[in-house]
């Protein structure tokens, strides 16, 4: 890999293959000096004091110190996960990494392979919830869709079904 530092996206909903994700790619992809940048996509529909600034850009990059912030879960409606905010604890302690996280509102399909362009990422992991022939067809894969469609090499993280 040589010394050149990595973007890394990870998509984050707070279900558990996102977790997954999030702690396959602090064990497996997280070098010294990376950067993670934790995405969350929200719904259109979704009320918070933040969406009318932030809806057509996403939110700016928050430091996971204000991650943590109770006020930081209510601007963005994000629960404040703590299994989530340790594995993050962890990777920037152990690996040195920089953690933020980013807030975008609407499709997570479109809104992650956007995420891609805008903050110019070397990879993303997303976690696959292992939906069943039928739901996928109906509600078409999350993962399936930002694999053919992100510029830059995805990796799915599949949960134990």
């Amino acid at each position: 890999m040589g010394g050149k530092s990595h973007t890394v996206g990870i998509a984050m909903d707070f279900s558990p293959t996102s977790k997954l994700a999030l702690r396959w790619a602090a064990d497996n992809l997280i070098n010294g000096g990376d950067r993670i940048i934790l995405i969350n996509v929200q719904p259109l529909k979704s009320d918070h004091t933040r969406k009318e600034l932030f809806e057509d850009t996403g939110s700016p990059l928050v430091p996971l110190e204000e991650f943590r912030e109770i006020n930081f879960s209510k601007q963005y409606g994000i629960s404040n996960d703590p299994e989530v905010i340790d594995i993050l604890d962890t990777v920037s302690r152990t690996k040195g990494a920089k953690v933020v996280a980013k807030v975008y509102w609407g499709d997570p399909r479109e809104k992650l392979c956007r995420a891609v362009e805008d903050l110019k990422l070397d990879s993303l992991v997303v976690g696959s919830r292992g939906l069943g022939a039928i739901k996928r067809v109906l509600l078409g894969s999350v993962s399936n869709y930002v694999v053919t469609n992100a510029t830059c090499p995805v990796t799915v993280v599949k949960g134990k079904n």
